[in-house]
Order: C-alpha cells, then structure tokens, then sequence
C-alpha cells in the first residue's frame, strides 16, 4: 500500500515512511504545517536525523505500535488540520497514536461518530489537569504534615465543606478513624464521586512515584447518633456514617516491611529446653536428638520423612 500525499516538493525529495509494514510515500513539505509535532521534527526543513535512520533501502521505519489505517489518519491530518477518526478505529487508539506523534488531541482537531468515546477522552484530560490542582493544593500538604510526624503513609478521607465531626472522646468508633487526616473540600469530593476520576487520579500518583494507592468510597462516623446502656452500666455509642471518598497510599517502596532480618523464638514441642535440655539441666546435658518440625504443607507436598521406630511418638501418628 502506498500513499501519495502533498505535491509542493518534486518526487526525489519525498520520504517513504514504513508503519505496520505498509509504505506511504510522503512529501515532507506538509509536516511544516504543525511544526510542534514529531514527524515535523524528524522530517520538516529543520530535520534532526537523531531521531530516525533511513534502512537499507532508505525508507523510514516509524511509528511502532501504530496501525496503518490510524497513521493514515494522521497524515491526512497535516494536509487537513482535521483528525477523522473513520468506522473501525477506536477513539482510544487514535488518542493513543495522537500522544505518540505530539499531536493535540481536542475537539477542534478530531472528529467521530463515536461522540461517547471522544468525551471520555476530553472528560481524562480535563480531570488529570483538575487533580493536579488538588494534588498541589489540598493532597500534598496532608503527606508533607504525615511526613513530617514520622509516618510512611497517609490515609485521608474527604468530607464536604458542610460535614462537622463530632466524636465522644470517652467512646470514639472503634474502626480506627480516628488515625485517619481529614480533607474538607466539596469540590474533592465531587471529583471522587466518579470511578473514572478517581482511576485517573491513580494514575497521576502512580506517574509521581506513590506506592500501595487506593481510592474509594467508605463510610465515615461524623457525629454521634444515640447512646445505648448495655447490662452492667457499659455504654455502647452509636455513630451516625456517611458515604466519603478516601486515600490512602504511601511513599516507601515496601509498606510495613523492616529493612533487617527478623529472628522469631519459637519453642520446640519436642525439646523443652534445646540448650539445657529442659528446665534445671545443665548446658552439657545429652538430650535425646530429634529433627526439626515440618510445617502440615510440607508433610503433604513434600517427600516423607521417615524416623527410627523408637523416635515416633504418639502425637506423630
């Protein structure tokens, strides 16, 4: 397949670019039209060879993981200024070329039939640039003040502007709240009211370097509802939950995992005492020997061990 495109510069001076094994002969002249974009930097007047090399038969072998009916796609664009995505190629795949190449991708260069796929690109775009007002404004300083305390993660729930915490200190919820960093923001809360933004949310931490994220929604008690006296005088607080988005992520590479070995004592059921040979013997006493205990899996997955008639006690049977 070979394709045609632009007649300003004469035949000689026109490049053969190979994209999914498919040629298209182009005049690099019409890259100059956009000369933001990495095919313009490649092959416009100002041509940097440090991106691409010519083969053996000098043609150019661009592009990989983009399918040549999307490529096609884009170099009509350099001759339209017009994006159009035809039937059998997803919008998702033409945005994912189009970040490829360091082509704008908005609703001035694309059109489609597919309206719902095009928003929801435009929706992503437009919550990472939302978010990383959030991260800047609202998320960071919360990390910074756990930080700063000694901690190695943080766990912050969002609560509206309108929502008021209002705990009996002698009864607080028993489900560990109460460590928990409280953001009051309405529009953060909206943000997360949408599995999309929150997904896209998880990205953009994720591309900062952030472990362990996760973002939901979970209930919160915000103020007490009523008191129930149980038998014995004991007083059971009853919390009024309301449903509020959450984050909890981390900044260390293994969460609540120790950088040394940990040894752990652990008592033989065979051998009270392994140095004394139980208690009120002496270092030197001869205890009878006896192997090591085998975890239940691996009497079960492993090959059997066989002991002297006269080692086998009850409880190995």
């Amino acid at each position: 397949m070979s394709g045609e495109v632009g007649t300003r510069a004469p035949p000689s001076e026109w490049v053969t670019l190979v994209v999914d094994h498919i040629r298209f002969t182009v005049d690099p002249g019409i890259f100059t039209a956009h000369p933001d974009t990495m095919l313009a930097r490649m092959f416009g007047s100002a041509r940097q060879h440090n991106f691409t090399k010519p083969n053996e038969k000098g043609e150019f072998e661009i592009a990989e993981g983009i399918s040549g009916s999307v490529f096609q796609v884009v170099l009509d664009y350099y001759r339209t200024g017009v994006l159009r995505c035809p039937d059998g190629v997803s919008v998702p795949e033409l945005r994912e070329a189009c970040d490829y190449l360091c082509i704008n991708f908005d609703c001035n260069t694309i059109t489609c039939r597919d309206l719902s796929a095009l928003l929801h690109e435009l929706s992503n775009d437009g919550a990472r640039r939302q978010f990383e007002g959030f991260l800047q404004e609202l998320v960071l300083p919360v990390m910074v003040s756990s930080a700063q305390g000694g901690e190695r993660e943080c766990h912050m729930v969002v609560l509206t502007d309108e929502d008021t915490v209002d705990w009996d200190q002698e009864h607080p919820p028993p489900m560990g709240e109460e460590y928990s960093q409280i953001v009051y923001s309405t529009k953060l809360y909206r943000f997360f009211k949408y599995i999309e933004n929150r997904e896209v949310a998880k990205a953009l931490l994720k591309e900062r370097g952030l472990k362990n994220i996760r973002i939901g929604i979970e209930g919160y008690p915000t103020c007490k509802e009523k008191v129930k006296r149980r038998p014995g005088g004991r007083s059971e607080v009853i919390y009024n939950y309301v449903q509020r988005p959450f984050i909890h992520l981390s900044w260390e590479k293994e969460e609540g995992k120790s950088r040394h070995v940990d040894f752990q004592c652990v008592r033989s059921k065979s051998v009270p005492n392994v140095v004394g040979g139980g208690e009120g013997g002496t270092p030197h006493s001869h205890a009878p020997h006896h192997p090591p205990q085998v975890d239940e899996l691996d009497r079960l997955n492993g090959p059997s061990l066989r002991l002297p008639p006269s080692e086998i006690q009850d409880g190995d049977l």
